[in-house]
């Protein structure tokens, strides 16, 4: 955890996290998904001996082809019209093999000139060259195809030129990162943000002065791994700035292609966070990971405002520093800094 994300909270050693998978839906196209998470068969990857030397452990039970086909879609079929890649991370890049040459690939600037060609071309690449056989590829050009649009302070592309999907420049992380932006309701607007690897836990962005640490939360944020802990004053005294209003956490130059830049991205998601009608998803937030908080696949989310989802799961992340918060009740230190920059 420590080479991504610091400070190093005592209790939470692990950076855990699921890979999300979105399926975004329109009226008059056909469906389109954002990021695979991981493929089924990872072990094929040419980092994975790698992986098993760390001793890091990856479950995938099903890729995301069979679950859609498991749920009446026939992407065999071409019922897909395109999957957009947030960034190239095999985390994220899943199996495009598993779906047809007819459905196209979109991928974020430079992307190709950095990230290509694949496996075994590349021994050391990421992807695989049989994710782009046969297959149309897209780079979004950001200054030509969203003349000047921007949303936040992210270059914007309206994807499909009809404000329901918006494509958001992210750079940082990797070279080419993008985030998505769906439209959920017209009356009142209420809007998806999919976070990709723009930030990998809710303490990089939160709290921040739009969006403060609450002097109360009831019922406290819950946790699967242990009872839950009371926010306010004992949280602030866990925060690194003794601050309400600062983030928890900042990232490290070992999870950024630019730490500066990825900076700038994560600052800018605290800006988005700040609106009650904007759900942010990170792509590997473990704290909403609970049925009872969350409408997963093939559940739609379109209804999440209504819900008060939002207002459920923003500070679940809380949950990670209990044991942090009862050490500082013990009069001892929360966290420790690491030595990464």
């Amino acid at each position: 955890m420590g080479i991504f994300l610091q400070p190093d909270y005592k209790g939470h050693p692990d950076l855990l996290g699921p890979c999300f998978s979105f399926l975004i839906e329109h009226p008059n196209r056909k469906p389109i998904l954002f990021d695979l998470g991981v493929r089924k068969d990872w072990d094929v990857l040419p980092s994975a001996p790698k992986w098993k030397e760390l001793g890091w452990t990856i479950e995938v039970e099903k890729d995301v082809a069979t679950i859609l086909t498991e749920n009446g879609i026939d992407v065999k079929g071409g019922a897909i019209e395109t999957i957009i890649w947030s960034h190239h991370h095999w985390d994220h890049v899943g199996d495009a093999s598993t779906f047809p040459g007819s459905t196209g690939l979109v991928v974020g600037p430079g992307f190709m000139e950095a990230h290509t060609p694949g496996y075994p071309k590349r021994k050391d690449s990421t992807l695989m060259e049989t994710d782009f056989e046969g297959r149309n590829v897209r780079e979004i050009n950001f200054e030509k195809e969203g003349t000047g649009s921007k949303i936040g302070r992210y270059n914007a592309v309206d994807y499909f030129g009809d404000g329901s999907f918006y494509l958001l420049d992210t750079p940082g992380h990797s070279v080419g990162h993008m985030c998505g932006l769906a439209r959920t309701t017209a009356d009142p607007p209420t809007f998806i943000f999919m976070g990709g690897d723009a930030s990998h836990h809710g303490g990089e962005f939160r709290p921040t002065e739009y969006t403060p640490l609450p002097k109360e939360l009831t019922p406290a944020p819950p946790r699967r791994r242990g009872q839950g802990i009371c926010p306010g004053h004992l949280l602030e005294q866990v925060n690194p700035h003794g601050s309400s209003t600062r983030p928890f956490y900042y990232v490290t130059s070992m999870l950024s292609h630019d730490k500066e830049v990825a900076d700038w991205t994560i600052d800018g998601l605290g800006e988005f966070d700040a609106h009650e009608n904007v759900l942010l998803l990170l792509a590997h937030d473990d704290a909403v990971v609970d049925p009872a908080q969350f409408d997963f696949y093939p559940k739609p989310l379109n209804d999440w405002h209504e819900k008060g989802i939002g207002k459920k799961v923003k500070w679940l992340f809380l949950g990670d520093f209990e044991q942090a918060a009862k050490a500082k009740e013990r009069g001892e230190d929360a966290f420790t800094w690491g030595k990464y920059p």
